[in-house]
């Protein structure tokens, strides 16, 4: 037997994310999009605001698998000590245990479209930090200005 099942979409609009600086210090923010609490699965879904120069601390998953797309700005990817250039309309995948950061090496932000799977953690560490607010810029960026 076949079974069926309908599943109601869960949409959300630039002003319903919730946006966060993991650290006091840190010089990219992240709007979660969808993630572990909305999603009803293991991923986390968020933008990455690099403010100018701005970078992420090296990291790396022990099981997820993390995709970045960049939206706008260009930067430099780090993986494993290999570097890369990264521009609007790159992806970039990194597998489980890749020690990986980006930098933002443009004069303007660097906004990155970025999946995690499986979550490991990632949302509730983004949740923990400090909510901030999208500005003008970022929802012009997101399509809502």
């Amino acid at each position: 037997m076949i079974s069926h099942r309908c599943i109601i979409p869960v949409i959300k609009s630039p002003q319903d994310y919730q946006a966060y600086r993991i650290g006091p210090n840190d010089t990219n923010r992240l709007a979660i999009i969808f993630d572990s609490n909305t999603a009803n699965t293991s991923l986390t879904c968020c933008v990455e605001i690099f403010d100018i120069g701005g970078q992420t601390p090296p990291n790396r998953h022990q099981w997820a698998v993390e995709m970045f797309f960049i939206l706008k700005g260009e930067g430099i990817a780090i993986c494993d000590g290999k570097k890369v250039n990264i521009k609007a309309g790159d992806s970039l995948l990194v597998p489980p245990m890749g020690i990986h950061l980006i930098r933002n090496t443009g004069k303007t932000r660097l906004y990155i479209l970025t999946v995690m799977i499986p979550n490991e953690d990632f949302s509730e560490l983004i949740r923990s930090g400090i909510p901030v607010d999208l500005d003008v810029e970022d929802l012009s960026v997101l399509g809502r200005l």
